[in-house]
């Protein structure tokens, strides 16, 4: 029994620790290679899957990249002459334009015109052997004209014109089958009546046979479609060069399984030209048999894995948004072997490899549980020396684990030690105020080093002297301040009459300066006076010097802040006379209203409270409420009337009642010229005059009124504007060409009756928002000032 005992001493720390070990390497080993073949499968589709999302990114920008600089050339050839030009003569002096736009952009085949009455127009560039023999250009050729003029009969006259580099004309040849008319094509038709530029469909171009899309819009006038042609060869060629294996294969098809683009643009042109056809051609006619596997088996998106002739596939298709309202998808597969190289074998190794590690670590885990035993002991030693403020490596531990029971006491105090530690991080990291942050930390450090009492006292660079800002503990023997007195980062201990040791540390900030002072009182007992014990003090007042310099940086930048918004807000006041010390009065009143808020405890009000985050976000709001009128103009802030701006409307108000003031005096005397009682036509001007002046009166006190009229006023207003006066002046001299255009169609000859109140065709109307007076943003000053006479 007695040797029972002793063995069964050893066989939870060695033997049950190891046996833990062996089991979790097999175990780990085990799930690895479970997960290693599980994965393999899934790491073949996500490399197809990841390979044709980056080529379809690839082909999109590409697409993107061909189609913005056509669209920008096809836009100024639109607003150019030759779209208006009726003869075939002045449609090619504008030939160099569409020469150099020819040749600044390779991947343009070729610009064209097509007329409303069945005239065509189309330049390309000879530079490809295959267009130059197809059309049987000269050798000296370097750009072909093909135009299409039909008579008043509708009969169609088609020609070549050869140009040479310099656009010098080199022949001209009839063509009496091109009856080429471009108002049944559908690029002509998709142009419609708007200016929106149109893409059509890749389909085989009617002269080149090659594949291609066409760019066609309304030219300027309505009269003409623009339009261009890219070739898709360069996208085939694209396709090629994103091939990531040599088996690989890349194509675009439409939805009908048509071949839009594929790795070899010869293939789709030699069939067109042999056959004559304008069809795009199939894609089982390309004899690709993994693409026509793919588009049948695949789903948008998924990664499929399939048999090709005993070989294994990996492909995918997704959809193609390169072209507008076409359904195209990109397909892409290679062989699986080619896309992941060496991933078998190297998956065999790693079994091989693991099988090994699990040898090695049978034999180490073994070993290792062996010694935690030993390494038990030493943790138990340097336990017990952390808990006397002691870092030092332990030294070697015994051979037998003995120590339990006394380690766990130790790792008491370690966990005390390291509980206030993290506590003092916590306090120093989270609270803002510096009153309450010194208290906390205080109290949390007495406890951590196990001291009767302690103080921090701060430096008041007024009185150069140390205030004591928190205290913990017993305050006796901890004066209220202290002289500033320069000294060394820890002072020496000194006995007091109690019994106890005082020992103080100079807090101070990053550049080295005094900021404040830590004092601590306790016992004169051996931990205390262990070197560690000062250090470890030590290394905590680094943190909480940073803590104290941080919170004085927040309040200094608080109340930087805080004078920022004021200066705003004075110089916001400072614009007005009229609204003077608003900035100002908003936030005490806003302040006021929000504490007698709070303050309630019963009414609607009872629950509503700020925090102290709050109400400081609260104040700012306050201050920075009109911020926004530091950048507004100073007449629009500066009024004092509402028609005022940089100079007040009430002039013109007053000019208009003067208008009818006169036309009463002209109508007494004509009255009086055409033998009508002079006492009766005189009564009448006075009533009218008496009335104007009553009316002028009415509109000059609404214009000095607060933001409110009444509906009596608004009605009244209403119908003063309803009153008429002669103009004799044409309206339309002196004016600019855009507000020549807003009087179009409004415009009345002179004289004319206007009605006193201001017609909104004389404010302006701004080409990029479309404003006008009938919406509610107003023109700006100056326009006011440069159109207020439109309208009088």
């Amino acid at each position: 029994m007695g040797n029972g005992a002793r063995r069964l001493r050893g066989w939870p720390v060695r033997l049950l620790i190891a046996g833990l070990a062996v089991a979790a390497i097999f175990l780990v080993a085990a799930v690895l290679i479970a997960l290693s073949w599980m994965n393999s499968r899934n790491l073949l589709l996500d490399a197809a899957a990841r390979t044709a999302n980056d080529a379809a990114q690839i082909t999109f920008e590409h697409t993107r990249r061909m189609i913005e600089p056509a669209s920008a050339t096809l836009r100024t050839l639109s607003f150019d002459p030759i779209v208006s030009a009726p003869r075939l003569q002045d449609r090619l002096e504008r030939m160099r334009l569409l020469a150099e736009e020819l040749a600044a952009n390779p991947l343009i085949s070729a610009l064209y015109v097509g007329y409303d009455n069945g005239d065509f127009l189309l330049a390309r560039m000879l530079d490809d052997p295959g267009i130059r023999q197809h059309f049987g250009a000269p050798g000296q050729a370097r750009f072909l004209v093909q135009t299409v003029t039909r008579a008043a009969d509708g009969t169609a006259e088609g020609d070549f014109l050869f140009y040479d580099g310099g656009l010098s004309p080199i022949t001209r040849r009839s063509e009496a089958d091109y009856r080429y008319d471009p108002r049944e094509r559908p690029w002509y038709a998709n142009a419609g009546e708007g200016a929106a530029l149109t893409i059509s469909a890749p389909y085989v171009f009617f002269s080149t046979r090659q594949v291609g899309v066409s760019l066609s819009r309304r030219a300027e006038g309505g009269k003409a479609i623009v339009g261009l042609d890219i070739v898709l060869d360069d996208l085939g060629r694209m396709l090629d060069e994103l091939r990531i294996t040599p088996s690989a294969e890349l194509a675009l098809v439409d939805g009908s399984g048509a071949v839009v683009a594929y790795r070899d643009p010869r293939v789709l042109t030699a069939r067109a030209l042999a056959a004559g056809d304008t069809h795009l051609r199939p894609l089982d006619d390309l004899g690709v048999e993994p693409l026509s596997d793919l588009r049948r088996i695949a789903r948008d998106g998924r990664p499929v894995s399939y048999d090709v002739a005993g070989h294994e596939w990996l492909g995918v298709m997704l959809p193609f948004d390169g072209f507008d309202n076409v359904d195209i998808r990109l397909l892409l597969t290679a062989p699986a072997d080619e896309l992941l190289g060496d991933l078998q074998h190297d998956r065999q190794r790693m079994v091989l490899i693991t099988g090994g590690l699990i040898l090695l670590f049978l034999g180490l885990g073994w070993w290792g549980g062996s010694r935690i035993g030993r390494a038990l002991e030493r943790t138990t030693a340097q336990a017990k020396r952390m808990s006397a403020f002691d870092f030092s490596r332990p030294p070697d531990a015994p051979a037998w684990l003995r120590e339990t029971r006394e380690l766990n006491g130790v790792m008491d105090n370690v966990s005390n030690t390291v509980e206030a530690f993290l506590a003092i991080s916590d306090v120093l990291g989270a609270e803002p105020r510096i009153e309450t942050m010194l208290a906390q930390v205080l109290e949390k450090f007495v406890h951590a080093t196990r001291c009767r009492s302690g103080a921090i006292y701060l430096l008041q660079k007024d009185s150069q002297t140390m205030a004591r800002a928190a205290v913990a503990g017993d305050a006796h023997g901890l004066e209220e301040s202290l002289p500033c007195a320069g000294g060394g980062d820890a002072a020496p201990a000194a006995g007091a009459a109690d019994g106890l040791q005082r020992v103080q540390f100079e807090l101070r900030s990053r550049a080295g300066r005094v900021e404040g002072l830590l004092v601590l009182r306790h016992a004169q007992d051996q931990d205390h006076a262990a070197p560690g014990f000062q250090a470890f003090a030590f290394r905590l007042t680094g943190m909480l010097s940073a803590a104290i310099e941080t919170r004085q940086l927040i309040e200094s930048q608080k109340q930087l802040f805080d004078a920022v918004i004021r200066v705003l807000a004075d110089a916001i006041d400072a614009k007005s006379p009229y609204t003077g010390g608003h900035c100002e009065r908003v936030p005490a009143l806003a302040i006021m209203m929000t504490d007698r808020m709070c303050a309630d405890t019963s009414g609607p009000y009872a629950d509503f409270t700020f925090t102290e985050d709050e109400r400081y976000a609260f104040y700012l709001a306050a201050w920075l409420h009109d911020c926004g009128k530091i950048t507004s103009a100073e007449h629009i802030v500066d009024k004092a009337t509402k028609l005022e701006v940089i100079y007040n409307r009430i002039h013109e108000i007053r000019m208009r009642f003067e208008v009818l003031w006169r036309d009463a005096e002209i109508a007494h005397l004509r009255a009086c010229l055409d033998g009508q009682p002079a006492a009766a036509s005189a009564q009448a001007r006075d009533e009218r005059q008496a009335q104007l002046q009553d009316d002028f009166r009415f509109v000059a006190e609404c214009n000095l009124g607060g933001e409110f009229l009444a509906d009596e006023a608004i009605e009244r207003l209403r119908r003063l504007g309803q009153a008429t006066w002669l103009r004799h002046f044409d309206d339309g001299l002196g004016l600019a060409a855009a507000e020549r255009r807003r009087l179009e169609g409004s415009r009345a000859g002179a004289p004319a009756r206007r009605r006193c109140r201001p017609s909104n065709r004389c404010w302006p109307t701004s080409r990029s928002t479309g404003w006008s007076g009938a919406t509610t943003s107003p023109p700006s000053s100056a326009t006011i000032r440069a159109t207020r006479w439109a309208s009088t």
